[in-house]
């Protein structure tokens, strides 16, 4: 038995030294770069390509890189992703401790590819000095992706994640907000799911033992009112815009196949729920010693967007009216032109703090960059691409890499453009 044991030891000796061995010859074969460098490459070159080579599973458990030029494909599949890369792209590759993304690296200069480089430092080295990273979890204890944030006196919002929906995410990627009255509680959407709901009810419930008197959904995406059902259950009157209360009704059962699909067992419950009580243009709550105003400033990602006003903490729930933090999507029915006029009776209102549909709470400077600034941007382009009589194929060539670090830029900005460009092609 000890002959046995001294063996294997032997042999995991030899092989370790070997290995090493293998490592340091690659590494005098490619191009090791440190952070301040891998930082300078992603702030300069927007097409640069930063692969994370470690599994699914890792980047789960302690996160990856948030710029928007990283993506994740696995070392063993590296080979079977990388086709559609320019040979000359500038590709760095990176794991957690400088092993994997050496062998990518060695094998991405195998297949031709001239311009490789390799960060040796590490994702836990970017990690260590607070450089941006992102997870697919940040409150494990709970179905919300974050903790209860207090944003004013009486105010607290859940904020979501800026990725879009997933299992991962148990859904919750826009944000849940609630205020505390005198009296009550308004919760500011309804979630994405029964559970999520169930979550969010239960923090709530560890800052106030209030009755919830009532939940207002921002619009009728599936993250606002798949949620309803349990709110139901609790005996809360359920509020939205009428328009909100049509889409519902016309297309719920769909919308709910689609999160049940994407959700999958977390979707346990969940049925589609429509509103007790509808508006259209403003209507005014009392939670006791709190003046609320629901409005409908116009349209804005939907025609059916609604804001909450606190007129005494100069606070604004801009629901989806307002991006925070990641790219705002353009749907076929979204009108951009409409959106910024919208957005105009926003500044109007000169909130001082505002809780957007997605996004950390922030300021109205900050938040006008994020939407109006976006916008504006890409109203302009297509606009100089149709005075030149160019065509869609101009418009999914606009440089938005200024945008790059958003969420969800890589899932959006393609069909942004061609979308405002068809709209105002139309238009023209």
């Amino acid at each position: 038995m000890k002959i046995i044991i001294l063996s294997l030891m032997f042999t995991t000796s030899v092989f370790a030294i070997n290995f090493d061995k293998q490592l340091n010859a690659i590494n005098k074969e490619i191009v090791n770069i440190k952070t301040d460098e891998l930082v300078d490459i992603l702030n300069k070159n927007p097409n640069a390509i930063l692969i994370d080579v470690r599994t699914e599973q890792e980047i789960d458990f302690v996160g990856t890189i948030a710029k928007g030029q990283n993506i994740n494909i696995v070392r063993g599949w590296l080979e079977f992703r990388v086709d559609n890369f320019a040979k000359n792209a500038e590709i760095i590759t990176y794991c957690g401790t400088n092993l994997r993304s050496t062998l990518a690296a060695k094998t991405l200069i195998n297949m031709g590819f001239t311009n490789v480089k390799n960060y040796s430092d590490g994702f836990f080295e970017w990690q260590k000095r607070g450089l941006p990273t992102k997870t697919a979890d940040n409150y494990n204890e709970s179905f919300l992706y974050n903790e209860i944030t207090k944003v004013a006196d009486g105010v607290y919002s859940a904020i979501g994640a800026t990725q879009p929906s997933t299992y991962k995410n148990s859904g919750h990627n826009n944000n849940l907000s609630f205020i505390i009255g005198e009296k009550s509680v308004l919760v500011f959407n309804a979630g994405g799911s029964y559970l999520l709901a169930k979550s969010l009810h239960n923090e709530i419930k560890k800052i106030t033992n209030k009755p919830i008197k009532f939940v207002v959904i921002e619009n009728a995406q599936g993250h606002a009112f798949l949620g309803l059902s349990y709110w139901k259950n609790q005996g809360v009157e359920i509020i939205a815009h009428k328009l909100a209360d049509d889409e519902i009704k016309k297309h719920g059962a769909d919308i709910l196949e689609r999160a049940t699909q994407r959700l999958g067992d977390k979707a346990r419950w969940s049925s589609v729920v429509r509103p007790d009580i509808t508006f259209e243009h403003e209507l005014e709550l009392d939670l006791g010693n709190l003046k609320i105003k629901l409005t409908h400033l116009g349209a804005s990602h939907s025609p059916d967007d609604i804001q909450l006003w606190i007129p005494s903490k100069k606070l604004l729930i801009s629901g989806d009216t307002a991006f925070n933090e990641r790219l705002l999507p353009v749907f076929e029915h979204t009108n951009i032109g409409e959106w910024i006029k919208t957005w105009d009776k926003i500044e109007a209102l000169a909130p001082q703090i505002i809780i957007p549909g997605h996004g950390k709470p922030t300021d109205l400077k900050t938040i006008t960059k994020f939407t109006k600034g976006y916008l504006q941007f890409m109203q302009t382009q297509i606009i100089k691409i149709l005075d030149d009589d160019g065509s869609l194929n101009d418009a999914y060539k606009i440089d938005q890499s200024q945008f790059r670090d958003f969420g969800t830029y890589r899932e959006l900005h393609l069909r942004n453009a061609a979308r405002i460009f068809q709209q105002l092609e139309f238009e023209y």
